[in-house]
């Protein structure tokens, strides 16, 4: 009787907990609907956006002035590499690099920028890179420069590096005199050091990194074929483009 009694009372609990659900149910289905016939919003640009990258800001940090470049100064096309002498992906880029300024030659305008890393691997990055500008001061940057990314192995795990960076400019013909006191002065510094502002003030993270026409190029980009097909895309871009209202000339430094 007892059950009985029992299984009468529950069925109205019963009743009123399948409504409650079909309540629930019926509102939660209008909530998450929405209007009929509307799909769901979707991030359907989140693959563009994640692809693009912005330019060089108009007002960001010149560098050093004026720049380490090869190339005609009045190129439709820039390429910006920041580069750190102890970086092995940069020495390992440097062939390529070489071979984009020699094929292009005066049709794009090629920049080079010291960027050496502030961390404890890279000790010796900020020495090498004010030396290179030192040769620059006596016409040997492009020189130096690849005398130390070609033999980055052997002067980086050689405690007396600097010694090996002194034959390296006898072999360019350098007054090592002359050399020895413009790596001691400050403006082989200052050139570094504002090379060094342009880059963090571009947010400059590692290296290489590499711009054309201030377009970031991811690092897997940076081989001959690739760089060349994007340039090539940039200097058609600008062959079909109105030549616009020439700005003040900037100094140039081709003589490096």
């Amino acid at each position: 009787m007892s059950k009985q009694n029992q299984k009468k009372s529950g069925m109205p609990v019963v009743i009123i907990g399948i409504v409650l659900l079909l309540a629930v149910g019926g509102g939660y289905y209008l909530f998450t609907s929405g209007k009929p016939g509307t799909p769901p919003k979707t991030n359907t640009n989140a693959a563009a956006n994640a692809t693009k990258t912005p330019g060089i800001p108009v007002n960001a940090p010149l560098g050093a002035q004026p720049p380490n470049q090869a190339g005609s100064p009045t190129a439709s096309v820039t390429v910006e590499e920041f580069a750190d002498f102890q970086c092995g992906s940069c020495a390992a880029a440097n062939p390529v690099m070489s071979e984009i300024k020699s094929s292009y030659g005066s049709r794009i305008r090629f920049i080079f920028r010291n960027y050496p890393l502030s961390i404890p691997a890279h000790d010796k990055s900020y020495d090498a890179a004010v030396t290179v500008e030192a040769a620059g001061m006596q016409g040997k940057f492009w020189e130096m420069q690849n005398q130390l990314f070609s033999n980055q192995q052997t002067w980086t795990s050689n405690p007396n590096y600097k010694q090996l960076w002194n034959e390296y400019a006898q072999k360019l013909g350098l007054d090592l005199v002359k050399l020895q006191a413009d790596v001691a002065g400050i403006a082989a510094k200052g050139r570094v050091d504002a090379d060094l502002q342009r880059g963090r003030g571009l947010n400059v993270n590692s290296t290489p990194t590499v711009y054309v026409n201030g377009i970031s190029i991811p690092f897997n980009e940076m081989k001959v074929e690739s760089l060349k097909r994007i340039i090539d895309a940039e200097l058609e871009k600008a062959a079909s483009t109105p030549p616009a209202a020439k700005p003040a000339a900037e100094n140039t430094n081709s003589n490096k």
